[in-house]
């Protein structure tokens, strides 16, 4: 006698990857580029707080946090700008703002004219492409506002869950902070991140590990006695 129902589902347990061998690195044997040791400056005296060797070096990736309004967008473009002035190759992916929004900016900021900009909006239907094509080109800083928006964006266009979509975006980080890329540059990506209520770094345990410098921007103080600051909760 026939069951009723749907006809049951053989499990495919995917085949699981033999390990044959396993090798150890020693440092001294590791040899890199000098240039990867050579700070990018802005030539401000912010530079003296992104490192103790002053400014971000080659291949490192910055997490930025900070409550809605306190200026994350306006202090990461000057320092952009600042590095394009230096003779760097910059750009900036933008998640949120579009050109009206951002032609105001450039009102009250002339110097973030000059700054080369994705912006995503144009490209909704296909952010994955957009962005793997543009960081083919090889920029020696990358700006991007924000990771939360950025991840959405390419997890709806895939249909991927919001873990699939973040490795995504950080292998891609990975590839360019080695060099991956057109120009053989190895990239450094700053990224503006969401905050949890309780003031910390949201998202996975994967980014906070990939990270070099994480930080929050904040701001204290009324009228002349404010004051817009950078505290570091890790800095390798």
């Amino acid at each position: 006698m026939a069951k009723r129902g749907r006809p049951s589902k053989n499990a495919v347990t995917p085949k699981k990857e033999v390990l044959k061998h396993v090798s150890f690195t020693q440092m001294k044997d590791v040899k890199f580029n000098p240039s990867l040791f050579t700070p990018i400056k802005t030539g401000t005296v912010v530079d003296t707080v992104l490192s103790t060797e002053g400014g971000i070096f080659p291949g490192t990736n910055t997490v930025v946090i900070g409550d809605p309004g306190v200026g994350k967008s306006t202090v990461l473009l000057d320092l952009l700008a600042n590095f394009q002035a230096k003779g760097k190759r910059v750009l900036f992916i933008s998640g949120e703002m579009n050109e009206i929004d951002m032609f105001g900016y450039t009102k009250r900021f002339p110097k973030f004219g000059r700054i080369p900009i994705l912006f995503m909006q144009q490209y909704a239907s296909c952010p994955q492409a957009a962005i793997e094509k543009s960081l083919d080109q090889g920029f020696d800083v990358v700006l991007i506002d924000s990771w939360a928006e950025v991840n959405d964006m390419v997890q709806e266009e895939n249909g991927w869950t919001r873990k699939k979509a973040e490795s995504w975006l950080l292998d891609l980080m990975d590839k360019h902070n080695k060099a991956g890329n057109d120009a053989n540059k190895h990239t450094a990506f700053i990224n503006i991140q969401q905050m949890t209520k309780g003031g910390d770094f949201a998202g996975s345990n994967r980014i906070k590990h990939m990270t070099t410098s994480m930080a929050m921007i904040k701001f204290d103080g009324r009228g002349r006695d404010a004051q817009r600051y950078l505290v570091f909760s890790k800095n390798r």
